[in-house]
Order: C-alpha cells, then structure tokens, then sequence
C-alpha cells in the first residue's frame, strides 16, 4: 500500500470499513446464524434491490453526463475528468499517462475499469434473474462466499494493474465477486437482515472503488512533469 494512500485518512477509513465488512461476510458464511424468520418474498426484494444497484451502473454507461453529476470531478474547462461507470466516453485527461485505463474503438475512447464494471453488471444482472426470481438452485457452498471476497478484494486494489486486459477482467470480477458474496450469505444463512446488510455492503465497496480510483487518477496527476496541463491541479507547497 503506497504513502500517499496511507496519509488519506479518508480513504483509509473506508478501504478499513470495506475490509471489516469483508471479514464479517466471511464470518457469516463460516459460521452461518440460525434464523426464524419466515418472509416469502424475501428472494424477491434483495433480487430486485440488488438489481436496481446494477441496472444502475449499466444505465451510467451510456448516460455518463448524469453519472457525472453525481460521482465526478471535472477540470478547468467542465470536462468530466472521472466518473462512475462513464464508460461509453473517456473521462480520463488526453494523456500518455493514462494510456493503461483507455482503450479506442475507432474514434472513440473507452474507460478499461468502467467497461470492465458494465460487463460485470450485465452478467451479475443475468445471475440475478435466474437465481432471486427464476428459482436457479444454487447448493448451500461457501466456495461462492470465498470467490466473491477473492474479488472483491482485488478489485478494490486493480489500480496497481498496467495491463488493460488484467484491469478489465479484475473489474468485471469486483462485481460478480459481489454477487456471489450475496448469493453464497443468502444460501448459507437465508435471512433478510444478512442480505440486507450485504447490499448495504455492496453499495459501500462500489463507493470505495470509485474513491480509490479518484485517488488514484489525482495521484498520476500529481506526479506528472508535464509543464502545462490544464487538468492538474497546482501542487501545494
């Protein structure tokens, strides 16, 4: 973990409340509490938040102004520096430094993370479906709790990742290893309360990723010895 992350308490506070989180979700998956609770439409409700929570990231692909609004910072001239799932319009400055989180399609330039979420997205909306509302069988196995930790977990930390291909796949796998995190607690333990502390969960690891990304891009920015560039902000003295 570098200096700069280390002097971030804010960020240290959330990357230590992710990482708690992920050691309560393991927790339950080892040690699964015995529940009486009888709600019928229990797979039904977390199906349907935890799929607003990815329609949600999908939609912000291809409206990425309205993402910006909400998770962005821009730079002197209102370009749209970073975002959410802005993946259908670069949002990274025009630099060779940035060349890692890019890729073009024709004229076009593609976020690699943000592509990676919104692939993520679609499959764990596909998994959604079948499992919460088509009634997939999925076996009582804390193989799935541990491959979605396994996720979760490197793709808090994918920034370290200069290969497109490796930043793309871990990102599509932050979100699936969400996904099975869920379904692996909601198999094991069968309660609403516990799913419902992992979707709270969930929407807290995505705010964290976003904030180490922000982090992140600033650092980049800070340590360029480009003489002019209007997207980094002065150094402080």
């Amino acid at each position: 973990m570098s200096q700069g992350m280390l002097q971030n308490r804010f960020l240290m506070f959330l990357l230590c409340v992710s990482f708690f989180g992920i050691l309560l979700s393991a927790l339950l998956a080892v040690f699964p509490p015995v529940l009486d609770e009888d709600f019928v439409w229990r797979k039904h409700v977390v199906g349907f938040v935890f799929g607003l929570i990815c329609v949600s990231g999908i939609l912000a692909a291809f409206f990425p102004r309205w993402c910006t609004h909400l998770f962005s910072f821009r730079g002197e001239d209102g370009r749209a520096l970073h975002g959410f799932f802005s993946g259908m319009d670069g949002h990274h400055p025009g630099c060779e430094n940035f060349a890692p989180h890019v890729f073009r399609m024709g004229n076009r330039r593609f976020c690699v993370a943000c592509t990676g979420l919104t692939v993520g997205g679609l499959l764990a909306l596909t998994g959604t479906i079948l499992y919460f509302f088509v009634d997939w069988n999925v076996e009582q196995n804390i193989v799935f709790v541990l491959a979605g930790i396994l996720g979760v977990s490197l793709g808090l930390f994918q920034f370290r990742m200069k290969r497109r291909f490796v930043r793309f796949s871990l990102n599509v796998f932050f979100v699936l290893g969400s996904f099975l995190v869920l379904v692996g607690i909601d198999r094991l333990v069968q309660g609403l309360f516990a799913d419902l502390f992992l979707l709270a969960l969930i929407v807290f690891w995505l705010f964290t990723r976003i904030s180490i990304s922000e982090w992140d891009h600033g650092r980049i920015c800070y340590a360029c010895n480009m003489a002019v560039c209007k997207f980094r902000k002065p150094k402080m003295s």
